[in-house]
């Protein structure tokens, strides 16, 4: 896991600015304290910095090929690197270091961009060919790596974190209010789109090509889940063809991630995701491992004697990070910072808290559990979707309601969290009459949020999947809430769950054996029995969660009453000041409360959107 950036000169040379890649470079410096390189050119430039795990001497980069006609600089990992290895070796390819990464050079002088067929990893890379002039930008199939790009007067500026762009004094600090729709409407802006007008983010599963001298920039899309259309699409099989085939992949899939010159760690929350995951580390490796948990100071929200269950049975030493209400306030704009975004949800700051205490400890990866739920329809809103597709409760929906959801879903049925018509309503009191006047200009229904046609025909548990995989888990719960809360103590985060092979499989799994009856995750419990105690396996869904607004704001926090004053609100011109105080006022009394798993926090939306604002220095509306 490193950090990336450079600048490639579309259309006519001038030497790439040395201080500008520098700049760039040192601005998340977090994700790869280890070491830094750059390659200067006349038309481009390549900034790294490294945080090293695999060939521990020798693996700076850039890296070149033998002819020294293509250069790499990569985020990530290739997790079946050993057999690519192998293969290429076979061929004649000559290899200066026993990293990972080093595949992707000479699969690319083999295949081109056919390559990333070929890949299992998690990655965002950038592969410059001399010979061609030809940039070649590329991220991985779930979007785990991040990659940011924007252009300015014919060059192509990357990098790994939206910082790097924001070092150029041309890049205006503007909010893009479709992104600023989306964050309140949806998990987390979508990609391509970020909070920065014109900075866009590469999508997952897709490529970008640009060529010195031709202006034009091409993004294409290599991969994606596909479900199938119809019940008739499958080959139905016993379903211990599908526990054994979901076993076999798992545990490869947990090996691939093991692969480490450094001590590999986990976080572990006591929920079946994480416990499986690292019962699966034990039955792989005998080698003694660290977990990580938080315990919540406030036991509303602890999970605590289901951690300290899993650790005992592994023999594992098990940290446990005390997280205390305050502690959301104190961490809170750092959060901001590394996100590069607001967020919904105060619980990035107890994983910030996490991945510090595993840094401190000496760890620099970690397995995690994020992307079962998705795939194993783990959410209740799967169970409610089978409830109310029982009920015919969809088809009740008004005609407008079922006209939005056709259009964003392609599926006037579905219903994706809240209701378009009720949650206008709301983000008509809330943003400003500046915002207000300008809303047909940038409706988030009006684009494109994922592929309808992925959508349309499937089973309502498969387009509930794919949409969460797109909206929720790409640009929220492995971007903002895992990789940059991990990376931002210079710690790599590694999802089990997120492996090509193994999603490719699950497509062609049968829906009924993700949700039997009302059993969410299902045939991921059958898998788990082998490994897991089964108080974990047959416990309640457990939603991970912190304090939120309620109590930053009975806290009388003078950071927080300068950030909400009436003044600045109006100033700033993003909310209605009348609405953010009455709302103020409502969550400050002593009778007011937020379920956790299904009242949206609107007022910790908006303090996290002014403390972006101000760490990013945005321009007012």
């Amino acid at each position: 896991m490193c950090g990336i950036c450079g600048m490639f000169n579309t259309i006519g040379y001038g030497e790439a600015n040395v201080e500008q890649i520098k700049l760039m470079t040192k601005t998340f410096i977090h994700r790869g304290p280890d070491e830094e390189g750059y390659r200067i050119t006349d038309y481009y430039g390549l900034g790294f910095c490294r945080l090293s795990i695999i060939d521990l001497g020798n693996g700076n980069q850039p890296i070149v090929n033998e002819e020294h006609t293509i250069y790499l600089i990569c985020n990530g990992e290739i997790f079946n690197y050993l057999e690519l290895r192998k293969e290429l070796i076979a061929k004649g390819h000559v290899f200066c270091t026993n990293t990972d990464v080093e595949v992707l050079l000479h699969l690319y002088e083999e295949m081109g961009e056919q390559m990333l067929d070929r890949i299992n990893g998690q990655f965002a890379f950038a592969i410059i060919d001399e010979n061609r002039q030809k940039i070649f930008l590329a991220r991985d199939q779930f979007g785990v790596m991040p990659l940011f790009y924007t252009v300015i007067d014919g060059v192509l500026f990357f990098a790994s974190e939206i910082k790097a762009l924001l070092t150029n004094q041309k890049v205006k600090r503007k909010v893009d209010l479709t992104s600023m729709e989306q964050f309140f409407s949806l998990p987390a802006p979508v990609s391509p789109r970020t909070m920065f007008e014109n900075i866009k983010s590469l999508q997952p599963g897709h490529y970008l090509i640009a060529r010195h001298n031709r202006e034009e920039i091409q993004v294409h899309e290599y991969w994606d889940v596909v479900y199938p259309k119809t019940a008739e699409s499958y080959e139905r099989h016993p379903e211990s063809y599908y526990t054994e085939k979901l076993e076999e992949l798992l545990l490869q899939s947990v090996k691939y991630r093991l692969q480490a010159d450094v001590e590999v760690g986990a976080f572990l929350s006591g929920g079946l995701d994480s416990s499986l995951i690292t019962c699966m580390m034990k039955a792989l490796s005998s080698e003694q491992r660290k977990l990580f948990s938080v315990i919540f100071e406030n036991k509303d929200f602890s999970e605590q004697k289901y951690s300290e269950l899993v650790a005992k049975k592994l023999g594992y030493e098990h940290h446990k990070v005390l997280f205390q209400t305050e502690d959301v306030a104190k961490r809170l704009r750092e959060v901001i910072y590394h996100t590069e975004a607001p967020v919904k949800e105060a619980y990035n700051t107890a994983t910030l808290a996490l991945s510090g205490e595993a840094r401190k400890s000496g760890i620099k990866v970690i397995l995690t559990g994020e992307g079962s739920d998705e795939l194993f329809a783990g959410y209740p809103s799967y169970r409610f979707d089978k409830l109310r597709y029982a009920r015919n409760m969809n088809a009740k929906a008004s005609k407008e309601e079922k006209a939005y959801r056709e259009k964003v879903w392609g599926d006037p049925l579905f219903k994706y969290e809240s209701d378009f018509t009720e949650l206008f309503k709301i983000k008509r009191e809330l943003f400003s009459s500046k915002v207000m006047e300008k809303y047909s200009e940038f409706d988030y229904t009006k684009f494109n949020v994922v592929n309808t046609s992925k959508i349309i025909g499937r089973h309502p548990i498969h387009q509930r999947s794919y949409i969460d995989m797109k909206v929720r888990l790409a640009d929220h719960l492995i971007s903002d809430h895992s990789d940059r809360m991990l990376m931002a103590n210079s710690v790599e985060g590694r999802f089990p769950f997120m492996d090509k092979d193994l999603v490719e499989f699950l497509t062609k799994v049968p829906p009924d054996l993700k949700l039997n009856n009302f059993v969410e995750k299902y045939i991921l419990k059958e898998v788990a029995k082998k490994y897991v105690p089964n108080e974990i396996i047959n416990r309640e869904k457990f939603i991970f969660v912190a304090p939120g607004s309620p109590f930053l704001l009975k806290e009388n926090f003078e950071w927080i009453n300068d950030l909400l004053s009436y003044e600045r609100i109006k100033r700033q011109g993003y909310f209605n000041p009348d609405t953010v105080e009455r709302l103020k006022k409502q969550y400050c009394s002593s009778d007011f409360s937020l379920s956790t798993s299904i009242d949206v926090d609107y007022m910790l939306m908006v303090i996290t959107f002014c403390i972006f604002l101000d760490v990013f220095q945005m321009q007012d509306l």
